[in-house]
């Protein structure tokens, strides 16, 4: 699109919030931004001479922009973070490590309530957490069995009387499903459990202290040494007591620090006065304001954590706005504070230094892995005269044994990082025998019938396709992109052996230097390939029996498996033998004996 048409575009955005998305010439979409006034928002990015470098480095990629008109900028916030999570654009602070932890949950819509481990927070209990570094949770749910008996099973209490299980006789239940325990009673356990896991330890210490003593003196060694690590739990739990810090406040510290080209993120955790761990986000800056971006990672990483009650935040932040985004769009009214003093600031204080250090340690880390990822593909480009930067690579590898279990596996790289929510795998189904090209071919043919359809918003257009192997693995892929009709995306081969790197521009292979980045890249998703299509194949191998495996050899057939069952007698022995013991069995001979060998050597 050319300058004119982009300044009559800009003319007609609208004095409205909402989402405008950033797109290059290929049509990939490279940001995503929220605004409140869409009209002065975008036309910044045109008209304003000062910008960071990452800003200026955008713009310049920039030949076409959409937008869409939100109810508030609220809304368009919630939008911009589904947007990103979409499009993964090239230019957003993305939140690609969105591990969850682990909460302790009280099924307190039941009549005798149980505890349990989970990693998702709905509203159907009471949980506790999240627990982090150095703090178990399996440890914490048994000390709620041993001190409180409260239940950790599924089994439904019923009017039914059921018979006690073991947990009963170890003392670490009271059975409300045998009828062994009123309401009353139970809730009453129940409640100096929740005491107990807001942070009181006082008495759940004291409790497996007189146990551990009694079964120390009834020689009792090993329950001793259980109920002694208990306690020792405990007394980390409480060193990492703030006390300072009230127990009912549940809070999130925030801190960010930059260096104008790389940021990181760190995070405290703080739950009923207890220090629960620590996080740090190590990232590349986005190509909005601070303020901005802090914000937009906010808002990706409540999307799959809980709120706590309060945000202690040392950074710049559009306060308001996420404040009311976690209102209108989380159902939660959450405190934002600034802290001037007092223990909310030194925390604040503890975050912004570790934000820092981190960030100290992590930028050669950093510049590392994006030589590693976003240049080694832009190196891809102009070394192989790739017509589009290969930001989605897909690799194709298939994997048998004889022809047996055939399997595809595709793996997918976005700007060079591996993409494993995106990994697809294939069980061939039309091929006979041990044909690799055959194979490929209907493996792409499958996954390219999905372009142009509803389905492609699961599997995105690609913009590079690797296969490994050589020119003939990329002839056969070439033929289907030929019969489908298939355009705008490139296609490469890279061979193992000599790891030459096969187009369909160039008669002769490109050899890459083998110290570049770019190369290195190909390798990486070329052997992930490999190893996704071998564990697909092993686990699928896993389930036949050997004689149903033998069936289907190519080249044993029924009579060669008589007559090796008569050579060997057993299955056993079979899979025992020597390739020159297998080739003397009727028929066999020594080629057929290689090709059963090197499959049973793969059970």
């Amino acid at each position: 699109m050319g300058e004119s048409v982009l300044r009559e575009k800009l003319k007609l955005l609208p004095d409205s919030p909402g989402v405008y998305i950033m797109l290059d010439k290929d049509g990939a979409v490279i940001y995503v931004g929220k605004a409140r006034v869409l009209k002065n928002r975008v036309r910044q990015y045109f008209h304003s001479t000062d910008k960071p470098a990452k800003v200026q480095a955008m713009v310049a990629q920039i030949a076409d922009f959409s937008y869409v008109v939100t109810p508030s900028e609220v809304d368009a916030l919630s939008l911009e973070n589904t947007y990103i999570k979409k499009y993964k654009p090239k230019y957003n602070i993305l939140l690609k490590d969105d591990k969850t932890y682990p909460y302790i949950k009280l099924h307190t819509k039941e009549e005798f309530p149980r505890i349990s481990i989970t990693r998702r927070v709905k509203k159907d209990g009471r949980y506790f957490g999240p627990f982090m570094q150095g703090i178990s949770c399996k440890d914490i749910v048994d000390v709620c069995a041993k001190v409180y008996n409260i239940r950790t099973c599924g089994v439904a209490v019923t009017g039914k009387e059921k018979k006690p299980c073991l947990n009963y006789h170890l003392h670490r239940c009271l059975a409300p499903c045998a009828h062994l325990v009123t309401r009353e009673e139970y809730a009453a356990r129940v409640e100096k459990a929740i005491g107990f896991l807001s942070g009181d330890y006082e008495e759940a210490e004291r409790i497996l202290r007189e146990k551990m003593e009694k079964f120390a003196e009834e020689e009792q060694f090993e329950l001793a040494l259980d109920y002694r690590n208990k306690i020792n739990m405990l007394a980390g739990l409480k060193l990492r007591r703030i006390t300072a810090m009230p127990r009912d406040v549940d809070a999130d510290i925030w801190a960010i620090s930059s260096n104008g080209l790389y940021a990181c993120i760190s995070l405290l955790v703080t739950r009923k006065g207890v220090m629960q761990g620590s996080r740090n986000f190590p990232l590349e800056e986005g190509a909005g304001e601070n303020g901005e971006s802090f914000t937009s990672f906010l808002t990706q990483y409540y999307t799959a954590h809980e709120l706590p009650h309060e945000l202690i935040v040392d950074g710049e932040l559009d306060d308001a706005l996420f404040l009311a985004y976690a209102r209108e769009k989380r159902g939660k009214k959450v405190e934002l504070v600034r802290p001037k003093a007092g223990i909310r600031r030194e925390l604040a204080g503890m975050a912004a230094k570790n934000a820092k250090e981190y960030l100290e340690k992590s930028v050669s880390a950093i510049a590392h892995k994006n030589d590693m990822t976003r240049s080694a593909c832009e190196r891809l480009q102009t070394l192989l005269g790739l017509a589009r930067y290969p930001r989605r690579m897909e690799c194709y590898d298939i994997s048998d044994i004889s022809g047996v279990d055939k399997v595809g596996s595709m793996v997918v790289f976005t700007d060079g990082e591996a993409d494993k929510y995106e990994y697809r795998r294939f069980r061939i189904k039309t091929v006979e025998g041990a044909n690799d090209f055959a194979s490929l071919q209907e493996v792409l043919t499958r996954r390219l019938k999905k372009l142009g359809t509803d389905e492609e918003e699961k599997f995105p257009k690609p913009d590079l396709i690797v296969i490994d192997g050589g020119k003939g693995q990329l002839s056969s892929v070439k033929q289907v992109f030929d019969d489908m009709g298939v355009e705008n995306i490139d296609l490469i081969a890279l061979a193992k052996q000599e790891e030459e790197v096969f187009t369909l521009q160039r008669d002769e292979a490109v050899r890459l230097d083998r110290r570049d980045y770019a190369l290195k890249t190909l390798q990486r998703i070329r052997d992930e390939a490999h190893r996704f299509a071998i564990t697909y194949f092993r686990n699928l191998h896993s389930k036949r029996s050997l004689s149903s495996v033998l069936e289907e050899i190519d080249g044993v057939g029924k009579r060669k498996r008589e007559a090796l069952m008569r050579r060997f007698g057993t299955l056993d022995r079979i899979v025992g033998a020597s390739e020159a013991e297998l080739a003397t069995a009727e028929g066999v001979g020594p080629e057929l004996a290689k090709r059963i060998k090197r499959y049973l050597d793969t059970l």
